[in-house]
């Protein structure tokens, strides 16, 4: 019997296809902002969708950093400021190339910005809500002599840290560009939650609608800020289905570019940054433990996976009119920059095992990654 099944699996592992051109879509970026001092990375399976990732054989040829079971990894110095040509490879296991994209990683001048005053206005949901990112940020910045950087926005914990941030658990791109109420806050659930959108308001005789300027007014004394950042589109695509996931795009995409088109009547020099949905946590447990049977690791990495591919479809090339596609999907680890606890490993198990316990949200680990992606594609706007 034992024969019997050993070679049905055989047999069956002879017979499957061989990848395809285009199978695996691959999405490395064009270009990669790194600092010395910072780690950059690249997460293999972050970048192309497939199941089984791990399986996989990789070649990477880079003169900077170094390849690692599930990354390439770099900490530049300073000697490293430069661009440096990453090739991402898929192999067979004979080295033949499966799937290959190059990319250019950019090490910035740790000096770049030296005297500027910088304003620094950050949207997004929960992931901007929890606070570490924007955390990260006004940590680096306050290391960095060269550059003074204030981050604005009405919710954040602030007391003197200077952590402020306009994100919000569950919001969407829709809430953001359409949300109203008369009050800011409400009671809901039992907690006070964030009623209205910070940028809309009512006009006298007129129905509320997106009003930039105003919340400038409100928050920055009428001046727009140099930069902006908008994470957003898990809450858009979370329960978003193969037959559901390009209609839920492209409606997200609606509200962002109405948002936009908003931001940029009131602020029409500052450059916003459309940082890629991130990956989630690499393991079901992850998802159980958030979502029991609302949804699948595998499902949500596959819409994810699509909105970064529609992101650079639809608004990369946009740099003249300052819009800029920032690659955060690519420097988060989906296994270490997690929650986890440890639970025993069944009911009468004595042993006790490590599983992964948030589908989306990261450690404080994973978040500091994000906030570095954001702080060195700064850099590199303050150095061009």
């Amino acid at each position: 019997m034992k024969r019997v099944l050993i070679a049905t699996i055989l047999a069956s592992l002879v017979s499957l296809p061989a990848f395809a051109q285009g199978d695996l879509r691959l999405i490395t970026p064009p270009r990669i902002f790194t600092v010395p001092g910072v780690e950059t990375n690249v997460y293999f399976d972050n970048v192309l969708l497939h199941p089984s990732s791990d399986a996989l054989l990789y070649d990477v040829d880079c003169s900077l950093g170094a390849q690692q079971h599930e990354r390439w990894t770099a900490t530049p110095s300073d000697g490293d400021v430069g661009e440096h040509t990453l090739t991402l490879r898929v192999v067979s296991p004979e080295m033949a190339a499966i799937e290959e994209q190059s990319v250019i990683v950019e090490v910035v001048d740790p000096a770049a910005g030296t005297g500027r005053k910088i304003t620094l206005l950050c949207i997004g949901d929960s992931l901007t809500a929890a606070s570490a990112i924007t955390g990260r940020l006004v940590g680096l910045f306050e290391a960095d002599q060269s550059v003074d950087a204030t981050m604005i926005g009405e919710a954040g914990p602030d007391a003197g840290t200077g952590n402020r941030h306009e994100g919000y658990g569950g919001w969407t791109c829709e809430r953001f560009a359409t949300a109203w109420d008369s009050e800011d806050y409400r009671e809901i659930g039992g907690r006070m939650r964030r009623a209205r959108s910070p940028f809309v308001f009512e006009a006298e005789g007129q129905q509320p609608a997106l009003d930039f300027q105003r919340y400038l007014d409100a928050n920055n004394g009428g001046e727009p800020p140099d930069f902006i950042t908008i994470l957003l589109g898990c809450n858009d695509t979370f329960s978003a289905t193969e037959e559901t996931i390009e209609e839920r795009i492209d409606a997200m995409s609606g509200h962002l570019e109405a948002l936009i088109v908003a931001i940029r009547e009131a602020a029409p020099d500052t450059e916003i940054a459309l940082l890629t949905l991130v990956p989630p946590a690499a393991s079901q447990d992850a998802f159980a433990a958030s979502y029991r049977n609302g949804q699948t690791r595998w499902q949500y990495r596959r819409n994810q996976h699509r909105v970064v591919e529609r992101q650079y479809q639809t608004w990369a090339g946009r740099e003249d009119d300052g819009i800029f596609v920032v690659p955060t999907h690519a420097n988060l680890d989906t296994v270490h920059g997690f929650p986890r606890v440890s639970v025993p490993a069944n009911a009468h198990a004595a042993e006790e095992i490590s599983r992964m316990s948030n589908g989306v949200h990261p450690a404080t680990a994973g978040y500091y990654q994000i906030g570095d992606s954001i702080y060195c594609w700064l850099k590199s706007r303050l150095a061009d």
